[in-house]
C-alpha cells in the first residue's frame, strides 16, 4: 500500500498511524508542492513544470528559501513517476490518497488523480472533510490538516476508503484542465472540492492591514496575517506579496528587502506620502 499525503507535517502522523495498525503498512510519499497557488498551464509538460519552477524562483528570490527550487527537494514528478513504477510491478499495490479540507490538499489531489487514470480501481481517496475527530482533551473538532488529528483516530478513518471513480477520474480532471487554462495565481476552497480563482494580489488588501504606522519586521506582519486572517496561503508566498506592497510610495521600508527579519515596513501618513 502507498499512502500519498500533500504536507509534510501529514507524513510522520500518518506513519504513526501504520504503527498501531498493521494493516495500513506501506511507504508514506508525499507530494510537495503548493499547487494552490502559481501557474498551472501546461503543468503536466516540461516546459509547464520548468514554468512553474521559474515561478518559485522568483517567489524565493532574496528570501529565507531562496535557492530551495534548485536543491531538488520539491520534485512532485519524480514522486509520481515512482507511484506508477509500484503500481506497473505490483498488480496487487494500490494507492491511498489522503486529503483534509483545505485547499492545498485539494489542489494536490486534483494535479494527481489525472495522471493515475490508468490504474482505475487500485487508487482510493480518504478525503476527510466537514469529518468530527476527537482531539488530545477529548473534545470533538473539525480539522483543517491531517496533522491536527492525533494517529488513533486514523484507525477509524481508514473506513472511509474508496475507490475513486471512473466519472471522478474523467470529471476531476477535465475541471483541473479548466482551472489550469484560466490563468489564474491564487486558488480557494469553496467547499468540497469546488476550487475558485482569483488575482495573485487578492490576499493584498488583508495583508495591508496588519501594517501599522509603527515599523514592524516583515515576519511579525505576516504571522499576524497568518494567525487571524481567515484565508491565508504560504509564508514565501506572502512575504513576496509584502515586498511587491512595500514598493508602492504609502509605505516606508527600512533594511532590505530580503527575507523575514531583514527589513521593517510601515504605513507612510498623509504627509509623508504625498512628500
Amino acid at each position: 500500500m502507498i499512502h500519498v499525503v500533500f504536507n509534510e507535517p501529514d507524513v510522520e502522523v500518518i506513519k504513526k498511524a501504520i504503527e498501531l495498525d498493521a494493516s495500513l503498512s506501506g511507504e508514506v510519499m508525499l507530494i510537495r508542492d503548493d499547487y494552490a497557488v502559481g501557474p498551472l498551464l501546461n503543468v503536466y509538460t516540461p516546459e509547464g513544470v520548468a514554468e512553474r519552477k521559474d515561478w518559485w524562483r522568483m517567489i524565493f528570490a532574496g528570501g529565507d528559501h531562496e535557492g530551495i527550487v534548485d536543491e531538488g527537494k520539491v520534485n512532485d514528478e519524480e514522486v509520481l513517476l515512482n507511484i506508477k513504477e509500484a503500481l506497473a510491478n505490483d498488480e496487487a499495490e494500490q494507492v491511498w490518497i489522503w486529503a483534509a479540507q483545505n485547499k492545498h490538499d485539494v489542489c494536490g489531489y486534483y494535479w494527481l488523480v489525472g495522471q493515475l487514470s490508468a490504474f482505475q480501481g487500485r487508487i482510493e481517496i480518504l478525503y476527510l472533510n466537514n469529518l468530527p475527530f476527537i482531539n488530545e482533551k477529548g473534545n470533538i473538532f473539525y480539522p483543517d490538516w491531517l496533522s491536527q488529528i492525533q494517529p488513533r483516530e486514523f484507525l477509524k478513518a481508514k473506513k472511509l476508503a474508496r475507490p475513486i471513480t471512473t466519472s471522478e477520474f474523467e470529471v476531476d480532471a477535465d475541471e483541473w484542465n479548466k482551472i489550469a487554462a484560466e490563468g489564474k495565481m491564487v486558488r480557494l476552497l469553496e467547499g468540497g472540492k469546488k476550487l475558485i480563482q482569483r488575482d495573485v494580489d487578492y490576499y493584498d488588501a488583508d495583508l495591508t492591514k496588519y501594517i501599522t504606522a509603527d515599523a514592524q519586521k516583515a515576519n511579525k506582519v505576516i504571522n499576524a496575517f497568518l494567525s487571524k486572517n481567515k484565508e491565508t496561503t504560504g509564508d514565501a508566498f506572502m512575504l513576496w506579496r509584502l515586498k511587491e506592497l512595500a514598493q508602492q510610495p504609502h509605505f516606508e521600508v527600512q533594511g532590505e528587502l530580503k527575507g523575514l527579519k531583514d527589513f521593517d515596513i510601515k504605513k507612510r501618513t498623509a504627509v509623508e506620502a504625498a512628500e
